[in-house]
C-alpha cells in the first residue's frame, strides 16, 4: 500500500535554526495529530512503526522507520501506543537508554491497575526519563485547532446574589402560598355546609372581597414568574406566547373591569341604581 501525506504548512519557517527532531512511537490517530501540529511548529518527525512499510495518511515531511531505527534519531520519544502493547519497549532498553519517553496514554477505567501508566512504563524501561504530557488533548482537538466548535464562551448569567433576582424568587413564593391559602378559603367557604353557618354579609364577603384578593395574588403570582420574560417581543418571534402568559388573559381582563368599576364615578352610578334609583326622563 502506497504511502498517502498530508501537505502540511510550517507554522514557523526559519531555515537558519536547526530543526529538532521528535519520534512518535505509533502511528494511530493521536500520533497522527500529534505529528502533524509538531511539523507546523518547526519540528522534524520521525515516527516509530511495526510496520514502517504500511502506514497512510501521514504528515508530508514525516519519515517512517522501525521502532530500533526511529529512537536512534531523536532523544525525545512520544509513546503513542497503548499500554498493552508497551511489551516490546523491552527490547529497546539499550536504544532508550538516557532518553526521554513521553507518556501520553489514559486508562480506560480509575485503578484499573496497581500503578500508573507511567510508572509501568518507568519499570519496562527504567534507563529511560519518563515524563507525563498531552493525555488531556483529543486527537479531534489536535486536528481542528482553532476551527474546534468546543472552545469555552462566556456565558452572561445574573449573579445568584443579586438583591433584585432574590426578591423576584422570595415574591414568587410568597404570593403563590397566600394565593393558595385563600384559594383553599375560597373552597371551603363554597361547602353546603358552611355556607349554611355564616350569614349572608359574611358570605358576600368570603365570596367578593376575598375573590377578588385571591386572584389578585395568583395572577400576581404568575407575573412574578415570567419576570422580565414576560411578554417579551423577543420571545413572541417565532412562537405563541407561553401557556401562562394566555392563561393571564382572562384574570387580567376581569381584574381591568373591576378596577373601572370600583372608582367612585362608576361605583356611586352603580350603588345609586342598586338602590331603585331611576333617571327621570324628558319628553
Amino acid at each position: 500500500m502506497e504511502k498517502t501525506c498530508i501537505d502540511v504548512l510550517p507554522l514557523t519557517m526559519n531555515s537558519s535554526e536547526k530543526q529538532e527532531v521528535v519520534c512518535i512511537f505509533g502511528t494511530g490517530d493521536f500520533g497522527r495529530s500529534l505529528g502533524l501540529k509538531m511539523l507546523q511548529c518547526g519540528y522534524s518527525i520521525v515516527f516509530g512503526s511495526r510496520n514502517p512499510q504500511k502506514n497512510n495518511l501521514l504528515p508530508n515531511g514525516a519519515e517512517v522507520l522501525s521502532y530500533s531505527e526511529a529512537a536512534k534519531k531523536s532523544d525525545i520519544i512520544i509513546i503513542a501506543i497503548h499500554r498493552e502493547h508497551y511489551d516490546f519497549l523491552t527490547e529497546l532498553t539499550e536504544v532508550l537508554n538516557g532518553k526521554i519517553l513521553v507518556d501520553i496514554s489514559n486508562n480506560l477505567k480509575i485503578n484499573q491497575y496497581p500503578e500508573s501508566n507511567a510508572e509501568y512504563l518507568a519499570q519496562l524501561v527504567p534507563g529511560a526519563h519518563v515524563v507525563k504530557a498531552f493525555n488531556t488533548i483529543s486527537a479531534w482537538a489536535l486536528q481542528s485547532g482553532a476551527l474546534d466548535a468546543s472552545r469555552q464562551a462566556i456565558l452572561k448569567k445574573e449573579n445568584p446574589f443579586s438583591t433584585s433576582s432574590a426578591w423576584l424568587s422570595d415574591s414568587y413564593v410568597a404570593l403563590g402560598i397566600l394565593g393558595f391559602f385563600l384559594f383553599v378559603l375560597l373552597g371551603i367557604t363554597s361547602l353546603p355546609s358552611v355556607s349554611n353557618a355564616v350569614n349572608w354579609r359574611e358570605f358576600r364577603f368570603v365570596q367578593s372581597k376575598l375573590g377578588y384578593l385571591t386572584l389578585i395574588l395568583c395572577t400576581a403570582h404568575t407575573l412574578v414568574y415570567g419576570g422580565k420574560k414576560f411578554l417579551s417581543p423577543s420571545n413572541l418571534r417565532w412562537y405563541l406566547p407561553a401557556a401562562y402568559v394566555l392563561g393571564l388573559i382572562i384574570p387580567c381582563t376581569m381584574l381591568v373591569i373591576k378596577f373601572v368599576l370600583i372608582m367612585p364615578c362608576v361605583d356611586n352610578t352603580l350603588t345609586r341604581i342598586r338602590q331603585g334609583w331611576e333617571r327621570n326622563s324628558k319628553h
